[in-house]
């Protein structure tokens, strides 16, 4: 889960159909697919505890951050 901009908890998926970084060598260095083995177009849904920890890893060097941009509607 994240929070919306009333602080209002959401689910965070990440579809990495939907991603502008998709088939870039951003990809290629994205914690979903360091961490994750993923077939494409698996959305990944993760909660807010998981979201935290990869944020944590991210932030101490030990993996790579998120580059999930999600595409404009």
């Amino acid at each position: 889960m994240v929070s919306d901009i009333r602080g209002t908890a959401v689910p965070l998926s990440i579809d990495c159909g939907e991603c502008v970084m998709a088939h870039t060598d951003a990809c290629e260095d994205c914690i979903v697919s360091f961490i994750v083995n993923r077939e494409p177009g698996d959305a990944i849904v993760i909660d807010v505890e998981e979201q935290r920890s990869l944020r944590l890893l991210s932030s101490a060097g030990l993996v790579p951050e998120s580059r999930h941009r999600a595409r404009a509607v």
